[in-house]
């Protein structure tokens, strides 16, 4: 296959871009980065029409002596079977306004991939040749942290000046016409405060739910009892009085 890319960047920047493994994994669209492998190895979805594939591999990007570039990279599907082989030829034309760049080359492939319409493979390679082209030629170069290693010296007197003596700070001066706590008087009165409302309290008798049932109050009975006894011995006269009134006229 063959296939032309335009990138509005200078061949120096794009030269510099492809010898940095670092941005040209960056520059690979979709591609994810298998924790301590190669720099441009991983994993890569493929999405060709309706269908999406898998595959884990790495790619090599290496400088020839004619100044292109041989674009080596194999890779296997994650579900399945198939494979593909990758060998391209890549090379940066200067152009006005920007560099052109040539990917001529071959790829064979078995597995899913074969299985599917041939222009809609050729439509996917395409758009990811593109992709990687404007990716690579916006990739920058990481900047270094450059570590400050001035460091801050203490000032030193310069030689034929005395240092001025430094006076140290005068202790500080207690109070003593204060008391420091409560006079004893008090603190004897706070105490015997204390035990008093203490053994109130140990004393005192329970209140709410636990409060003992007072007892019933005899003050009434008793006042029934004394006025319903001489009514009763009134009653009782009566009734004597009564039956013998009645048997005289019999």
């Amino acid at each position: 296959m063959e296939h032309e890319v335009f990138v509005p960047v200078t061949v120096e920047r794009l030269r510099e871009a492809l010898g940095d493994p670092v941005r040209v994994a960056r520059a690979v669209p979709g591609l994810q980065q298998d924790a301590g492998a190669d720099p441009v190895a991983g994993r890569l979805k493929v999405r060709v029409g309706s269908h999406s594939i898998t595959y884990r591999g790495a790619v090599r990007v290496t400088g020839r002596d004619d100044g292109s570039y041989a674009v080596e990279g194999d890779a296997t599907e994650t579900r399945g079977t198939g494979s593909v082989t990758l060998a391209l030829t890549l090379r940066l034309r200067d152009t006005e306004g920007g560099t052109t760049l040539t990917f001529d080359g071959t790829a064979t492939a078995d597995g899913r991939v074969t299985e599917l319409p041939q222009d809609a493979v050729g439509s996917a390679v395409v758009r990811l040749l593109n992709r990687f082209a404007e990716a690579l030629g916006e990739a920058e170069e990481e900047p270094e942290e450059k570590s400050d290693q001035s460091e801050e010296k203490p000032e030193t007197p310069e030689a034929g000046e005395t240092p001025e003596p430094v006076e140290p700070p005068a202790p500080p001066v207690e109070d003593f016409t204060e008391p420091a706590g409560p006079p004893a008087e008090a603190a004897h009165a706070r105490r015997t405060m204390i035990g008093r409302s203490a053994e109130e309290v140990d004393h005192a008798p329970p209140r709410g739910r636990y409060a003992p049932v007072p007892a019933p109050q005899t003050v009434a009975s008793g006042a029934t009892l004394r006025w319903a006894a001489p009514a009763a011995a009134v009653v009782l006269a009566s009734a004597i009085v009564v039956t013998r009134v009645l048997r005289k006229r019999r």
